[in-house]
């Protein structure tokens, strides 16, 4: 060998390895490749399948292209190298699609440095090699190594940056397919679930959002499914929405609000979610006073009640129809009195008490009641079709700030019907002390 690879240490600086050095290594390649095959199966085991199923080639080549280029490099520095670069950031790909972390992945090029210098520690012995030349071997490989780690690490990022954009779009698509009701089979949603990485899960809870809601991501876990796209946008929970997952919800909306729909199996998430966003609207309205997150499982009742405008202004229209020759006051007390006789079916005294008046006044109001109502006050279909109009009207109260004339309809009943229901709504202001 020429005397630059054996000079005296003492006179020798760490530089550019020569180029006589690309003589040694050619021989030791195809050994040296395998002795790096071994080293990596025994430091991660996992790659005994890599090298042994069917991308095993791919991975044999990457390698041998690698060393190649390094000697290559040896003689010619500024020698290309775009089909290297690509099986490097290839192989990065393939660590990413199989599931590895990018610190095994990095972990690999470093067993094949220190192989690698292992292995030309051995050569260097017989071929009388200096220690500064060594030493500046080591710095060569190692440069080289972080080339190839770098390669490798792009490609990894490249493939998960794009395998989150593909399971992104694919649980976007199974929540709308869960929360359309289109009776999608089972087995399809399982298939779109595994390829999507997410666990379909055997009941869920809808969540409706507010309009430009934009819960923060990271304060919910990461199975939860969301549509921010959609003009309703929603949310959906695996599972309850138990006392842990209510929390991170909260904290998630910033002071959003929001509705979730009871919790139902898969093929009930349709009615769930129209029940949330039905629920949400009753809240934004001030109907239903709960906040930041109205639970619609404990405003059934309410939801049922408030379920249908229109028909419930024609059931008021009917049922109230015997007080339509009253006062607008007359007709207001009448019904605070038939309020109160309904929810409690007590005495005149315990009415009463109720309605801070005298029982003598109660007295008086049933004996108009029964005047105007005849028997629908006892026949059972009449008197509960009217304690539902009531109960509603008076749910419909809440809302802050809606004057009385816009609580119904205007174009949905007349204007007799109107003033009913008015009266109704009218309810919920204190009633008088004493006068019928």
């Amino acid at each position: 060998m020429p005397n630059a690879l054996h000079a005296s240490a003492s006179s020798e600086q760490l530089g550019p390895i020569p180029r006589e050095l690309a003589t040694i290594m050619w021989p030791e390649l195809p050994p040296l490749l395998d002795e790096i095959k071994a080293e990596v199966i025994r430091a991660y085991p996992e790659f005994a399948e890599v090298f042994a199923g069917p991308h095993g080639r791919f991975v044999h080549s990457a390698i041998e292209q690698s060393l190649t280029i390094f000697v290559d490099q040896v003689v010619r520095p500024s020698v290309a190298s775009p089909l290297r670069d690509e099986m490097i950031r290839t192989f990065g790909r393939f660590a990413a699609t199989r599931g590895g972390s990018l610190d095994t992945l990095r972990g690999t090029f470093r067993v094949g440095a220190r192989v690698a210098l292992r292995h030309t520690k051995k050569v260097g012995k017989r071929y009388n090699l200096s220690p500064v030349f060594m030493l500046s071997f080591a710095d060569t490989l190692f440069a080289y190594m972080d080339q190839l780690e770098a390669l490798a690490s792009e490609g990894y990022l490249e493939a998960r940056a794009s395998a989150e954009d593909n399971q992104d779009e694919l649980r976007r698509k199974i929540l709308r397919l869960i929360a359309s009701g289109s009776g999608t089979p089972r087995a399809t949603l399982v298939e779109l679930a595994e390829r999507a990485g997410w666990q379909l899960p055997e009941e869920l809870t809808p969540v409706a959002l507010s309009a430009g809601a934009h819960p923060a991501r990271t304060a919910l876990h990461g199975d939860v499914l969301m549509d921010l796209g959609d003009p309703q946008p929603y949310l959906l929970v695996p599972g309850a929405l138990d006392a842990e997952r209510r929390e991170a919800l909260a904290q998630a909306l910033g002071g959003a609000r929001a509705a979730a729909g009871p919790t139902v199996s898969l093929a009930g998430a349709a009615d769930s979610l129209r029940w949330a966003r039905q629920a949400l609207g009753l809240a934004l309205s001030g109907i239903i006073t709960e906040a930041p997150v109205v639970h619609s499982a404990d405003h059934l009742v309410t939801l049922l009640l408030m379920s249908d405008p229109a028909l419930l202004e024609l059931l008021a229209a009917r049922e109230l129809a015997p007080l339509q020759g009253h006062t607008a006051t007359r007709r207001e007390r009448l019904i605070e009195t038939l309020r109160a006789w309904l929810a409690t079916r007590g005495t005149a005294a315990q009415i009463g008490e109720v309605l801070h008046i005298h029982p003598q006044t109660v007295r008086y109001r049933m004996r108009n009641l029964d005047a105007a109502f005849g028997r629908r006050l006892t026949d059972p279909d009449h008197r509960f079709a009217t304690e539902v109009v009531l109960r509603a009207m008076h749910l419909r109260g809440r809302a802050d700030a809606r004057p009385a004339s816009s609580v119904i309809n205007p174009s949905a009943v007349s204007a007799t019907s109107r003033a009913k229901a008015a009266a109704v709504t009218g309810c919920r202001r204190p009633p008088r002390s004493t006068t019928a």
